[in-house]
C-alpha cells in the first residue's frame, strides 16, 4: 500500500458445475494462496460459486439457496485474509434470478453487484434464465444476519488507502456499447474487477486481452478480469481461465490458457490519480453512486511488476526502430516547416563530434531532403577549443561530408583569449567563466553565420541537459528552432544508433558509431594526454538514472521517496541505494534551480509524453523552493529501516458489521 502500490490477484478455482460446497471449498484454498503471495484484491470468476454452465439448473431452489449459503460461508472466510475479495454467484431477489458478483471482506458481505448486458446471441443464452442488474442500489436479505446493498452503482472505498475504489463489471458487460466501467470509474473507482466466464474461440483472446488494456487505458484505471476455466461444462464450448491484469494500457500480468493459472501484480493507484488530475477531459458523473468502505491492514507492498529502467525507450528492437522513426520524422517535419515558413537560405548547425550536435545533423538532412533542397544549403560549423580532441574534430569533419552538407571551420582560441583579455579572466584559471565564455563565443559565432547567410540556427540540446541545466546560457543553451529539445539523453543514443544501422553508408555508419562510443562531454576544458578530461556524466551524474528520475517525476508527479523505491527496484544490481539517492538529490537541486534556462527556450518540436517547454507541459516558476522535496530526501533512510522492521501493521480495531437498514434509511433521506 505504501506508495500507492496495492498487490492484486485474478483467481480461477477448478469448478464442479452445480457444487457450491465443493466450489466453495476451492475459492477458499485459493483465498489462502492469495493471501501469502500478499494480494489484498482477490477478483474470481463469473457464477463461480455454481460454475457458469448450470443451464437450466439456475432455477432450482437448492442450487441458489447452496449458493446463498456458499457465499455467506466465504465471507466469514474473508475474515482473516486481509483482502477484499470478488466472487460470482446466482442470486434470487422478488422472483427474479441475477448474475452478481458479491464483495466480501474482513467477514462481511459488503455489496452485490449485478450483471447490466445480459448476453442472449450465438452460445450465449444468459436471458433464459437472468435478468439485467437494477442501477440504484436496494437492500436484499440473504438470511437473518445479512442484509446487503445489491445493484450496479456501488463502490466499495478503502479507509486505509484513500484513492483505492474498486466497481465490478461482469464479462458481457465490458463488451456492450456502454459498459458500466465507464460509470463506475468517473464516479472515482481506480480499480475495475470483471468476473468473466468468456469462452475460447480461434484468436478470441487476443481481441480480449486488447479490450481488456484499451479499457484500462480509457479510463485511466487498473482493470483485474477473472475467467472461468478447467471445470465448467464443455458440452459446447470450453472456458480456458485466460486472467488478465492491466493498467492505464498497459498489461501487467496474463495467464496461460487452458491452465486454471493465478495471477499477481501491484496496481500503482497514486500514479492513476495523478493521471486523472491532469487530464482535464476526464469527466465525472453526476449519477447517484453509494460507496461501501472497507478496511485493509496498512502494510508495504513488494514489487513484482517490471518497472523499465529505460522508460523511455522501447525494449523490443521492433518497437525501438518504429519509435526512432517516428521521432526523426516529427522532428523533421517540425524543422522542414520552420524552415519553408521563413524561407531561409541556409541552416546552422555546430558540430562537435558528439551525439547531440550529430542527431540535430542528421534531423536537418533528413528535413532538407522532405523540402527537395541541396543539403549545400547545410552550414555544419567546426568550432576547435581548448579542449577539442583529435577524436571528435575528426569524427565531425568525416560526418560533415558524409552528409554532404558544407563545411566550416572556425576555431575559437583566439578570440576567446581576446574576450578573457577584455575581461580580465586568467586563463590558467579553469573555472565557469573559462568554459561559458567559449560556450557563448560558439553560440555567436553560429548566429552571426546565420545572419550573414540568410539562415536560422538550428539548437542541438537535449531534453536531459535542459533538466538538469546543463547548458551555457545564451550559449549552447540559445538557438532559432531546437530539435532536440524534447528528446532525452537516453534515446538520443537509439536515434543514432538507428541511423547507423539504418543509413547504408559504410563510411557513415563508421563514424556514427564511434560517436556512440565516444563518451558525453562539452570538451571545455583541455584534454589529458590527448583524452577527453572533462566527462559530463562524471560530473552530473549517469544519464540513465536522470531520464529515469525526470519520467516519473514530471509524467507522474512521483514524489521523491517513490522515485527511489522505484529507482532502487529498476536499477538493482547496476546502481547502489546511497549512488541513486547521490544523484536524485543532485537532480532536484539542479531541475529546481536552473528553471530559468527552460523558461526562455527557443521552439522545438514536443515528441514524447513528457517536455519541457514553458509554452507546453512545464508551467514551472524560476524562483520555486525546493525545500519540500528535499525535506522529504532528508528522511529516506529512516522510513526504509522502518519499512524493513514493520511488516505489516495492525488494522485498527473496526465493526464489519454493518447496519445496512440504518445505512438504506440514511441514503434514501
Amino acid at each position: 500500500m505504501k506508495d500507492g502500490f496495492i498487490r492484486v490477484a485474478a483467481l480461477t478455482p477448478t469448478v464442479k458445475v452445480a457444487d457450491p460446497k465443493y466450489n466453495k471449498e476451492r475459492i477458499c484454498e485459493l483465498i489462502d494462496q492469495a493471501s501469502k503471495a500478499g494480494a489484498q484484491v482477490m477478483v474470481f470468476p463469473e457464477l463461480c460459486i455454481t460454475g457458469y454452465t448450470c443451464s437450466d439448473l439456475f432455477y432450482q431452489d437448492l442450487l441458489l439457496a447452496g449458493a446463498r449459503q456458499a457465499l455467506i460461508d466465504i465471507a466469514a472466510y474473508s475474515e482473516k485474509a486481509a483482502a477484499v475479495i470478488l466472487v460470482g454467484l446466482p442470486l434470487e431477489y422478488n422472483e427474479k434470478i441475477y448474475n452478481v458478483a458479491a464483495v466480501v471482506s474482513g467477514g462481511s458481505i459488503l455489496g452485490l453487484v449485478p450483471k447490466t448486458h445480459i448476453p442472449t446471441y450465438n452460445e450465449f443464452y444468459e436471458g433464459r434464465h437472468f435478468a439485467s442488474g437494477m442501477e440504484a442500489p436496494v437492500p436484499v436479505r440473504l438470511d437473518d444476519d445479512h442484509i446487503v446493498p445489491m445493484g450496479t452503482h456501488l463502490l466499495f472505498s478503502c479507509r486505509q488507502m484513500p484513492g483505492l475504489t474498486i466497481g465490478a463489471e461482469i464479462c458481457e458487460d465490458l463488451w456492450a456499447p456502454d459498459p458500466p466501467s465507464i460509470g463506475l470509474a468517473m464516479a472515482g473507482a481506480t480499480l475495475i474487477a470483471n468476473l468473466s466466464a468468456s469462452d475460447e474461440t480461434t484468436g478470441k483472446d487476443i481481441y480480449r486481452r486488447d479490450l481488456v488494456c484499451g479499457q484500462s487505458a480509457r479510463l485511466i484505471c487498473g482493470y483485474i478480469y477473472a475467467s472461468a476455466g478447467d471445470g465448467e461444462s464443455t458440452q459446447d464450448v470450453v472456458y480456458s481461465g485466460h486472467n488478465l491484469i492491466a493498467e492505464n494500457g498497459t498489461l501487467l500480468a496474463q495467464s496461460r490458457r487452458f491452465a486454471n493459472e493465478s495471477i499477481y501484480s501491484e496496481i500503482d493507484v497514486r500514479r492513476l490519480r495523478e493521471e486523472r488530475r491532469r487530464m482535464s477531459t476526464y469527466g465525472t458523473t453526476d449519477a447517484a453512486y453509494i460507496t461501501v468502505e472497507f478496511h485493509l491492514r496498512e502494510k508495504v507492498t513488494p514489487l513484482t511488476r517490471f518497472v523499465d529502467p529505460a522508460p523511455f525507450v522501447p525494449g523490443k528492437r521492433e518497437d525501438r526502430e518504429k519509435r526512432c522513426e517516428e521521432i526523426f520524422m516529427i522532428q523533421a517535419m517540425g524543422l522542414k516547416k520552420r524552415l519553408d515558413h521563413t524561407g531561409c537560405r541556409a541552416a546552422v548547425v555546430g558540430i562537435s563530434g558528439g551525439l547531440d550536435s550529430t542527431l540535430a545533423l542528421l534531423v536537418t538532412v533528413k528535413a532538407y531532403d522532405l523540402l527537395n533542397k541541396n543539403r549545400g544549403g547545410i552550414i555544419a560549423v567546426t568550432m576547435p577549443g581548448f579542449g577539442t580532441t583529435d577524436r571528435t574534430y575528426d569524427n565531425a569533419v568525416s560526418l560533415i561530408r558524409s552528409l554532404g552538407a558544407t563545411f566550416r571551420e572556425v576555431k575559437i582560441a583566439d578570440s576567446v583569449r581576446l574576450h578573457f583579455r577584455d575581461i580580465g579572466q586568467d586563463e590558467t584559471v579553469h573555472d565557469v567563466t573559462y568554459e561559458n565564455g567559449q560556450a557563448r563565443e560558439r553560440t555567436q559565432i553560429l548566429m552571426d553565420i546565420a545572419n550573414k547567410e540568410g539562415g536560422m540556427v538550428i539548437g542541438t540540446g537535449d531534453m536531459s541537459e535542459l533538466a538538469l541545466g546543463w547548458a551555457t546560457y545564451n550559449g549552447d543553451h540559445m538557438s532559432m528552432y531546437g530539435v532536440n529539445a524534447s528528446v532525452p539523453k537516453t534515446l538520443v543514443r537509439h536515434l543514432v544508433r538507428y541511423y547507423a544501422d539504418t543509413c547504408g553508408d559504410p563510411e557513415l555508419t563508421k563514424v556514427l558509431l564511434d560517436i556512440l562510443d565516444t563518451p558525453v562531454s562539452p570538451e571545455l576544458l583541455p584534454p589529458e594526454d590527448g583524452k577527453i578530461s572533462q566527462k559530463t556524466e562524471d560530473i552530473v551524474g549517469p544519464y540513465e538514472l536522470h531520464d529515469f528520475f525526470l519520467y516519473y517525476m514530471l509524467r507522474f508527479g512521483c514524489s521523491p521517496k517513490k522515485i527511489f523505491r522505484l529507482a532502487k527496484y529498476a536499477f538493482a544490481g547496476t546502481y547502489s541505494e546511497d549512488t541513486i539517492e547521490k544523484w536524485l538529490t543532485t537532480f532536484y537541486r539542479r531541475f529546481f534551480s536552473q528553471q530559468f534556462k527552460r523558461s526562455c527556450l527557443p521552439d522545438g518540436p514536443k515528441v514524447g509524453t513528457v517536455a519541457v517547454s514553458p509554452r507546453g507541459d512545464l508551467r514551472m516558476p524560476s524562483d520555486a523552493g525546493v525545500r519540500l522535496w528535499m525535506d522529504e530526501l532528508e528522511h529516506l533512510h529512516e522510513e526504509n529501516e522502518a519499512d524493513a522492521g514493520a511488516g505489516e501493521a495492525a488494522a485498527p480495531a473496526e465493526d464489519f458489521d454493518k447496519d445496512f437498514d440504518a445505512f438504506f434509511r440514511d441514503f434514501m433521506k
